[in-house]
């Protein structure tokens, strides 16, 4: 029998607490969420009303008058000048819950947090974007698909054909997938080439180059599409080049082209400016006005007043949210009356909204200061670029930098950093478009890669695309203008600014 002993092991764990957690994901929440969030609280909350609902709920004959109010505080209006505890998430402290923390002391009461910032002056206009419908791509493809002469089952596999197109407008679904899809989803018994000949029709919506398989396949529908509707021109290169010379083509061997058409310079360049005409995307087009528009809404707003930088955060970061007055005289008549089981169970239920909508609110708040503490610390340390809206001024800094400035988590900084957007003079850019590392110039200084590479974009955009520079060429350029980086380094830098290598970037 095996000799068993019991042994003590101690380790250190963080744990998170419900509230904790639910802070953090308030924390990430871009604007439009937040107020979805928010609606969802009250909604489900009782105890929880803003400033508008409330005023608009006719007061019983029992309520307090406006001097007996219980929202005394109206001193608080922006919420900074409050005093923050240095835990960032200390919100859910395990102390005994007390009846009369939650009843008014003497004439004094006040639950009502008022959170908005109070930045502008009444005579500013406000700029609401508009909110617009439009019905979506796929229901403007439908749309024309009905122009055509087809019977009720083609209509219906058409549909199954657009309703599985992606978002380039590519059917990259087999046609076999689809012909089962249709006998499970649609009980509709069909073949594969009955299929192709309602994609055929497809092919013919607008944009051209909808349903094709792949990019040859698109590129050539177009150039067909060009040809039958503009017969006096001739786009006959342009379709040998795709049919027969794709590969040469999209790895840009203009000689091996030419060799194989028999093409001059001449007329090789103008077939494939005709080519680099075409939409490779026609699922990704905005000009037939069918796709919904999205606007990014700014979290804050940075301007310059007298040479100086003035921040401020869009008011719905800080909604004002108070707790229901009536729950609160619920409270104030349970302790006054004979208590019961049944009462305790009401008192316990209403102690609990009113406890989770004060947690709530003191989240929001704690929401709003950290946004307000980390973008006013990535404006003090990037205040050059602020001031001109030069790229080469942005300094070198990482989520640490700010962490350790604001006395916030790494986690905590990234999660504003990647979900939140600023409105600058230069335009409006999210948070992380300012974090960049930093290297070491010759001249000891140290220097943002952002700097870097938009040198390095402007040696491309500069160079002669008949003989475009090399990586090793960009090294050496690099190198003499003072940043001595590696040509690996170069690459690096290249491919996250989205520039193909020199022999993609060459034209005739």
């Amino acid at each position: 029998m095996s000799d068993q002993r019991l042994t003590q092991i101690q380790r250190q764990e963080l744990k998170l607490s419900p509230q904790q957690i639910q802070l953090m994901k308030l924390l990430q929440l871009p604007l439009v969420e937040l107020e979805q969030r928010i609606k969802e609280e009250i909604e489900s909350n009782p105890a929880l009303e803003d400033n508008e609902s409330s005023e608009e709920e006719p007061l019983t004959d029992d309520s307090p008058s406006e001097e007996d109010d219980y929202n005394s505080g109206e001193g608080d209006d922006n919420g900074e000048n409050d005093d923050y505890n240095d835990d960032e998430f200390n919100l859910d402290k395990d102390e005994e819950f007390d009846l009369t923390d939650y009843l008014p002391d003497d004439d004094e009461y006040d639950y009502a947090y008022k959170l908005q910032a109070n930045n502008h002056s009444r005579d500013d206009e406000e700029y609401q974007a508009p909110i617009t419908h439009e019905d979506s791509f796929q229901d403007y493809l439908i749309q024309q698909l009905g122009y055509h002469d087809l019977t009720e089952e083609e209509e219906i596999i058409g549909e199954m054909i657009i309703g599985n197109l992606d978002d380039n407008g590519y059917l990259s679904r087999p046609i076999s997938n689809i012909v089962d899809d249709l006998l499970f989803t649609m009980n509709l018994e069909t073949t594969e080439e009955e299929v192709r000949k309602v994609l055929n029709v497809v092919h013919l919506l607008d944009p051209p180059g909808i349903g094709a398989t792949d990019l040859q396949e698109c590129l050539l529908i177009q150039l067909e599409r060009l040809q039958e509707e503009n017969p006096y021109t001739d786009y006959k290169l342009s379709i040998n080049i795709i049919k027969n010379c794709f590969e040469e083509f999209t790895k840009k061997h203009y000689d091996k082209i030419a060799k194989k058409t028999g093409a001059s310079n001449h007329q090789l360049k103008a077939a494939l400016d005709e080519i680099l005409k075409l939409n490779p995307k026609p699922g990704d087009t905005s000009s037939t006005g069918s796709k919904n528009s999205y606007y990014i809404i700014p979290d804050f707003f940075i301007s310059i007043k007298d040479g100086n930088l003035d921040l401020s955060l869009d008011g719905r970061n800080s909604p004002d949210l108070k707790i229901n007055k009536q729950y609160v005289r619920m409270l104030d008549d349970f302790s006054k009356s004979k208590t019961s089981r049944s009462k305790q169970e009401a008192v316990q239920f209403v102690r609990q909204k009113i406890d989770n909508a004060k947690w709530f609110i003191d989240a929001i708040r704690q929401r709003h200061h950290t946004l307000y503490i980390t973008m006013k610390a990535i404006m003090d340390i990037q205040r050059e670029y602020f001031l001109t809206g030069d790229d080469t001024k942005l300094k070198p800094m990482i989520l640490k930098d700010i962490a350790e400035r604001v006395g916030l988590d790494i986690s905590t900084v990234s999660r504003v950093a990647n979900s939140k957007y600023v409105q600058t003079p230069y335009g409006t850019f999210q948070l992380k478009h300012f974090f960049s590392e930093g290297i070491t110039n010759e001249e000891g200084e140290e220097v943002s890669t952002r700097e870097i590479k938009k040198i390095l974009q402007d040696c491309i955009g500069e160079e002669n695309k008949m003989k475009p520079y090399t990586d090793e060429e960009l090294m050496s350029i690099l190198k003499e203008k003072g940043y001595p980086i590696a040509r690996r380094t170069v690459a690096k830098y290249r491919e996250q600014l989205g520039i193909p290598v020199a022999r993609l970037r060459k034209e005739l």
